[in-house]
């Protein structure tokens, strides 16, 4: 008996330490899985779509090339490219996004719990950054221009800016089909219902006037 118990904990141990076991999304177990976005059953990602009622429009996305509306109270625009826009992604564990910024336009601190992120400036200039876990909180920043690359690890406070002039551009990629999205100030101030403003009082030390005004803003998702 104990040689079996010896045994599965060596399997367990060496399954934990695979690197499948720590990939954001499942592995697929056959060519593709195209997403059935019109199903009703549930599950843990997309039902697959009968393979033969997939075509080639399953796998293209078009429209990369317009520039998003930029005019909102951030100055930028996130044109998504994941599993829901393209239902070829499913169970190939990536998705990208275009992303527009006006002059001064901001990409507001936020994570993405399931993926980490791959930036390319295309366009402009960007003022990024992300910053660690607890307890160091170090800040990571940089200035990127046309033909720079950053990466933001999975689950890590991040933004972008736009510092120049001009309008900027970004492709960027995630290591998931469906990155996931926690905007801070979104999911802090704007939570429905709202949080209790006792407990971000004394959070973020603020008195309960500036609080219930932050909380009474609208919150933008773009």
């Amino acid at each position: 008996m104990a040689a079996n118990h010896l045994i599965l904990l060596l399997a367990l141990v060496a399954l934990s330490s695979s690197p499948a076991a720590f990939a954001a999304d499942p592995n697929q177990l056959q060519d593709f899985c195209v997403a059935d976005n019109k199903s009703n059953i549930f599950v843990n990602g997309f039902v697959c779509k009968d393979p033969n009622l997939v075509t080639e429009n399953d796998f293209l996305i078009r429209g990369l090339n317009q520039s998003g509306n930029t005019m909102n109270q951030l100055g930028s625009k996130v044109t998504p490219v994941f599993v829901q826009q393209l239902p070829g992604l499913n169970t190939l564990g990536v998705a990208g996004a275009r992303i527009d910024y006006a002059a001064g336009g901001l990409i507001p601190p936020h994570t993405h719990p399931r993926a980490s992120e791959l930036l390319f400036v295309i366009k402009g200039t960007l003022y990024v950054g992300f910053v660690t876990s607890n307890p160091d909180n170090k800040l990571f920043t940089k200035v990127l221009y046309e033909g720079d690359a950053f990466v933001f690890p999975q689950g890590l406070i991040h933004f972008q800016f736009n510092n120049g002039e001009t309008d900027a551009v970004a492709l960027v990629s995630f290591g998931s089909q469906n990155p996931g999205l926690v905007v801070i100030g979104n999911s802090v101030f704007g939570a429905k219902p709202p949080i209790s403003p006792y407990v971000l009082e004394k959070a973020f030390q603020l008195d309960q006037k500036t609080v219930e005004l932050l909380q009474a803003k609208f919150w933008l998702t773009n």
